[in-house]
């Protein structure tokens, strides 16, 4: 079946009467722990999710993906897992599924890896990523870069959960802004909030919010041995308007990661995250997580203020 509105209905229906697993993971989100923490004026929601072990502790070093089977392509996902299918500009390696995710954060979760195997690097596909956003107007989608949260690197996918969890979405219009460029087509902006190395593109054309993306992504700073920036990309689509925001990282994952008893914190920051839900596995890491903790870790995975500037800098140069 290809996605459209009714049968992605019909798709969750059928899923969580014939999926054991899902069915209880998503039944078990009606009782996760949630608390909110303010950070700098910036409203965080803080998360108990016991299921989501599985992608916070995921091993995602080379020889680790080289030993498993990917659990991304059809040949290996569970008999029981169906989908719907998407196509962009009619081309095979543009071709999708949408699946149901089946270890969720949001009451509506998919994933949506590409029908090839291929790595997960987002060059070339922000397009599709805006035509999902379209056809999907009820959901936020999100690409996290294979080191900024992704659990299978090694297969390209999109994932996407359901409008107004995220509390950027609501907090957005919010925030103060150096606008880069603005005109009656197109708005890019830096955002000035807790998060650094935040940007913004609006249009209402998709062609155009793809062009300045592939400008301004083309400007990123890439790291030795890495194939992409390391970003962060949350999408939607809204009042006829497309928002691309972009998120861009220093680090993989926090230092707390790595700590030894009891300073560590199994918290691996993807775009959920950095959305403005912060997802723990671990209940002692709920407790322990306040404004402050947050913010440390935001100053770690995020670049800092003065590789943000001369980011900035670089992007207005070619806007």
């Amino acid at each position: 079946m290809v996605l459209n509105s009714q049968n992605l209905v019909a798709l969750f229906k059928e899923q969580l009467l014939s999926w054991e697993q899902a069915r209880s993971n998503y039944k078990a989100l009606e009782n996760v722990l949630v608390k909110d923490v303010n950070v700098g004026g910036f409203p965080f929601k803080v998360q108990f999710n016991p299921a989501r072990i599985v992608s916070s502790s995921a091993k995602v070093d080379a020889k680790s993906i080289q030993e498993r089977k990917c659990f991304l392509c059809k040949e290996n996902r569970p008999e029981v897992q169906k989908g719907l299918d998407f196509v962009y500009n009619k081309e095979r390696e543009n071709s999708y599924t949408v699946l149901i995710n089946p270890f969720p954060i949001f009451p509506k979760h998919l994933t949506i890896p590409v029908d090839t195997h291929t790595e997960q690097l987002i060059g070339g596909r922000i397009g599709a990523m805006l035509a999902l956003a379209k056809e999907l107007p009820d959901y936020t989608l999100f690409y996290n870069g294979p080191k900024c949260g992704a659990s299978a690197p090694d297969h390209f996918h999109f994932q996407a959960g359901n409008r107004g969890f995220l509390t950027i979405e609501q907090e957005l219009h919010k925030l103060d802004r150096e606008e880069l460029l603005i005109n009656e087509r197109v708005r890019v902006s830096a955002i000035n909030s807790v998060f650094n190395g935040l940007l913004a593109i609006e249009s209402k054309e998709r062609e155009i919010a793809e062009e300045l993306f592939e400008k301004v992504f083309a400007v990123l700073p890439l790291k030795e041995s890495e194939a992409e920036p390391m970003v962060n990309i949350l999408c939607w689509y809204c009042n006829e308007t497309y928002t691309i925001l972009l998120y861009i990282r220093e680090k993989h994952r926090p230092s707390h990661y790595f700590a030894q008893g009891g300073s560590n914190i199994l918290l691996s920051p993807a775009s959920v995250d950095l959305g403005g839900v912060f997802i723990t596995p671990l209940e002692k890491d709920f407790n322990k997580l306040d404004a402050n903790l947050i913010r440390e870790i935001l100053n770690e995975v995020c670049i800092s203020k003065e590789e943000s500037r001369h980011i900035i800098n670089k992007i207005k140069a070619v806007l």
